[in-house]
């Protein structure tokens, strides 16, 4: 299988475990808003497809809600199987995906060095302006 097609089948699996998400868990404290499906590479052979979701909150909300999403695998493979035309529907393995919360930690790392920069640049132009007018 090419690669090209392989790229195409894990976007399309990427779209459709999403909506499947939205559409079949329900349940009390599943907040399908803090679920973001951000990658699915599926194996050459397309038995097998990792998952990789973000999901907003702490360790242990991420924990559940993963346990959750799990839970529902099979749901989730039967909807795509009923809506993708593959000769196999891979099995899906859903993993937390890091790279969002990753990302957001070096978003503040570099505000909180803007904003030190910018705190030691408003001392240094008050020592100059000091100087100047004495």
């Amino acid at each position: 299988m090419t690669t090209e097609r392989v790229v195409r089948i894990n976007e399309m699996l990427r779209r459709e475990v999403a909506e499947a998400l939205f559409r079949l868990i329900n349940e009390n404290g599943f907040d399908v808003a803090a679920v973001t499906v951000t990658r699915v590479v599926a194996s050459r052979d397309l038995q097998h497809a990792r998952v990789l979701v973000s999901i907003r909150g702490d360790a242990g909300e991420q924990r559940r809600m993963l346990a959750l999403i799990r839970r529902h695998r099979g749901d989730i493979q039967d909807q795509i199987n009923r809506n993708l035309r593959l000769r196999y529907t891979p099995r899906l393995l859903f993993e937390l995906d890091p790279s969002l919360a990753k990302g957001a930690h070096m978003l503040d790392l570099l505000a909180h060095m803007e904003q030190e920069t910018g705190e030691t640049q408003g001392e240094e132009g008050a020592a100059h302006a000091g100087a100047d007018a004495g």
